[in-house]
């Protein structure tokens, strides 16, 4: 009897004779994958004078099912950056594993001072993403990193699937894109305006948004993960509820937009 492990769970050759192999179609072309199936909708995040803060919800869908309420997609590294994720869920658990494992190499190599700051991390993302991207087999995620830069200055940008990068003083993705970035543009329109911001209205201002998201976006959930990062590390917290809710607008809603008869 054949007890090797790649024979384990097959009819026994002696008994029932060789297996078939082209019952597997091993010729088949390599495929990868196509769509996400489990996804998160927006992260969003915006600077203040001393930091960045970063929100987004605890809900990934299945399709249109808003079937796990209670996925984090805001990671820290090294306690001094964040990276929201919103896309795959499978692949945001594939990056969170490779940043740990890219964690402990650093925390070994530079066990006093961490050596990667935000903008380096976003830096590799980019890279790391754009990799996936040339073997036509992407990471389905759009990246927040938010954090410090090498001159200890508020850092924020972004990378997609096709490692695609940018910053602004503001940024969101998925619908918020769309939904928050004008209510965080219109507040903190440049850098300037960024360095005017005080760490108290810069919560709040995500608090706003987010809350227009529950409203929007039939995708979001009204618990959600937020994080605060400053010179003196990252504050994170998992479970805020929305407050002061007010469904008072879709009395007027009729149809496909608020109508005035």
């Amino acid at each position: 009897m054949d007890h090797r492990p790649q024979a384990w769970g097959r009819p026994r050759d002696d008994v029932y004779g060789a297996y078939d192999h082209s019952y597997v179609q091993e010729n088949v072309p390599r495929s990868h994958t196509q769509q996400p199936i489990v996804t998160g909708t927006s992260v969003i995040g915006v600077k203040f004078k001393d930091g960045v803060v970063v929100a987004a919800d605890n809900l990934a869908s299945y399709g249109s099912l808003a079937r796990f309420t209670d996925v984090k997609r805001l990671k820290t590294f090294q306690g001094t950056s964040v990276v929201g994720f919103s896309g795959d869920i499978s692949d945001m658990q594939y990056l969170d594993r490779h940043l740990t494992d890219l964690a402990l190499d650093e925390a070994y190599s530079s066990p006093e001072t961490p050596r990667l700051s935000a903008a380096n991390l976003h830096r590799y993302l980019s890279k790391l993403l754009y990799n996936r991207r040339s073997k036509f087999d992407p990471l389905w995620n759009h990246l927040l990193v938010a954090g410090l830069d090498d001159e200890q200055q508020p850092f924020l940008a972004a990378a997609d699937l096709l490692g695609s990068t940018y910053s602004s003083p503001s940024l969101a993705t998925g619908y918020g894109a769309m939904l928050a970035q004008p209510i965080m543009r219109r507040r903190v329109p440049d850098e300037e305006a960024a360095k005017m911001l005080t760490k108290e209205e810069a919560v709040e201002l995500i608090k706003e948004c987010m809350k227009v998201l529950f409203y929007r976006d039939a995708r979001s959930l009204d618990t959600y993960s937020m994080a605060v990062v400053t010179k003196d590390g990252v504050e994170t917290t998992y479970d805020n509820k929305l407050e002061n809710q007010s469904w008072a607008f879709a009395e007027r809603i009729r149809g496909y937009g608020t109508q005035t008869v």
